[in-house]
């Protein structure tokens, strides 16, 4: 996790500041968002995650970047280093900061992952839902990657062939 000051506007007695806050994880996924700080108020401007975040994990954005964020306003310029405790306001007890989350689920890989696959495809077949969005849901992957695991999923034997055999 990274918070770096970019801008300050200081204007009639305040000072508005806009904050660069990347949030790397183990598997990959980032998040990258501008942050302003004004008048005590915390503002997220703009969001951008690969892969994309769901409503779940936006909602948390906010938790994820309260601590690291509120340090760096102590000091602008400084990068944040991991290291301290989050959420000391009034009426807050200060929390040790837990280190990155997930973007996205653990899946499993190999057969277990197919297997897994295949059982949230027909799930959502059987209940007339997108079996596609449904993967997509499981796994946190895009619309492109989920067609490739059902792909494989077919290859390995746990979903029927799209097409019959001549």
């Amino acid at each position: 996790m990274s918070v770096r000051a970019a801008w300050e506007v200081r204007e009639h007695g305040s000072v508005t500041s806009w904050f660069q806050v990347r949030l790397a994880f183990p598997d990959g996924a980032r998040v990258d968002a501008v942050a302003v700080v004004d008048e005590g108020c915390v503002r997220v401007e703009d969001v951008r995650a690969q892969p994309a975040l769901s409503l779940a994990d936006l909602t948390v954005l906010a938790d994820w970047i309260e601590g690291p964020l509120s340090e760096a306003c102590g000091e602008p310029g400084k990068p944040y280093d991991g290291v301290g405790e989050r959420g000391g306001g009034p009426g807050r007890e200060a929390v040790p900061y837990a280190g990155p989350r997930r973007a996205r689920p653990a899946w499993p890989r190999g057969v277990e992952g197919c297997r897994l696959i295949a059982r949230e495809y027909r799930a959502a077949q059987e209940s007339g839902v997108d079996p596609v969005l449904a993967v997509m849901g499981a796994t946190g992957h895009s619309r492109r990657s989920s067609l490739r695991l059902i792909a494989q999923a077919r290859d390995a034997g746990f979903l029927a062939p799209r097409h019959a055999r001549r």
